[in-house]
């Protein structure tokens, strides 16, 4: 398969419905569109409906929270929208907060909720950043 090969390093280190979501979409984008960044987004797409990332991996969402993580994947493909590169901006504040303090963010509880997310998502790519170089 395909996407087991191409499968970044994010989802190497997360479980295995991650996994699953992201090469199954990734397989079905490869015949679709063919290989590349296309299929790539398309799987991603697909895998922040059901998963957030949290520091340098995927966690499945809250039971309830499946759907669109930002405005980017809630819409079709160039058409616009911010992208929060897998944090959640959907859930709540309070969750956000949780996930602040397990990723040891400084300053969270002052923090608004679009503070909070932009915290989040510099952590993440800095645990990421982290991950990949050890």
């Amino acid at each position: 398969m395909p996407g087991r090969e191409d499968m970044p390093s994010t989802l190497r280190r997360s479980g295995r419905k991650a996994q699953d979501t992201w090469v199954k979409t990734h397989d079905s984008a490869v015949r679709e569109y063919g290989e590349g960044a296309r299929a790539h987004r398309t799987a991603f797409g697909a895998l922040k409906h059901t998963h957030e990332k949290v520091g340098d991996h995927w966690e499945p969402k809250e039971k309830g929270r499946k759907g669109p993580s930002d405005p980017q994947s809630a819409r079709p493909r160039n058409t616009g929208g911010r992208s929060s590169h897998g944090v959640d901006e959907s859930a709540s504040k309070e969750h956000l907060y949780q996930v602040a303090q397990r990723l040891h963010i400084a300053g969270r509880s002052s923090m608004k909720k679009a503070e909070l997310v932009r915290a989040i998502d510099k952590a993440n790519r800095s645990s990421t950043r982290h991950s990949r170089e050890t």
